[in-house]
């Protein structure tokens, strides 16, 4: 029971973050999504094209071959490819639907099965945690990114500044009950 708990709590953390990067790239003008600050930045596009090639790497044949695929090119990820909204968008859900499919072919007694990254043993608990704080990182980039380039006319993601009390007046105000915090949130962002 507690490995379908687990299964489903992830599920439901990933696709809030990927509704989350969606979110904050929608916000943008297509330009703005391949913005450096310097040379030492990455571009929206840029990070984009990292989790991507990070998710189609992990999880394609994630139960039988190394996470660190031989046809992996990770250094010409951070290489401005994408050129436009579209290909980047491409990108996303190709990387996206790859981590799904992979994620949802588990059976729970499969989370203690080992795998490996880089020769390196994990189990497919260990493998799912590593991504889990591996992409709300880079997705974190890209909402603070998007947000500096918009400025003023960014529409919050999450609790809006200066309306913390509303907001947990509101959440107090019903009876407690046993959900994912992402049940409400990606109502919100829907």
């Amino acid at each position: 029971m507690i490995n379908n708990s687990y299964l489903e709590s992830t599920k439901k953390q990933f696709l809030y973050y990927k509704t989350l990067g969606e979110k904050a790239m929608e916000q943008l003008e297509p330009e703005q999504l391949f913005v450096t600050i310097n040379e030492d930045t990455n571009s929206i596009a840029t990070i984009v094209q990292h989790i991507s090639g990070n998710m189609l790497s992990r999880w394609t044949d994630f139960l039988t071959s190394d996470g660190e695929k031989e046809w992996r090119n990770r250094d010409a990820e951070f290489e401005e490819i994408l050129k436009t909204k579209e290909k980047l968008l491409q990108s996303w859900n190709i990387g996206w639907n790859c981590f799904f499919e992979a994620l949802n072919s588990l059976k729970p007694e499969q989370l203690s099965t080992i795998i490996y990254i880089r020769n390196e043993g994990h189990t497919v608990i260990e493998a799912i945690n590593r991504q889990l704080a591996h992409y709300p990182y880079h997705i974190g980039q890209i909402v603070f990114y998007a947000k500096m380039l918009k400025q003023s006319e960014w529409n919050s993601l999450s609790i809006p500044k200066n309306k913390s009390n509303s907001y947990n007046s509101d959440k107090f105000a019903k009876e407690k009950s046993i959900k994912n915090f992402t049940d409400d949130e990606l109502n919100k962002l829907q």
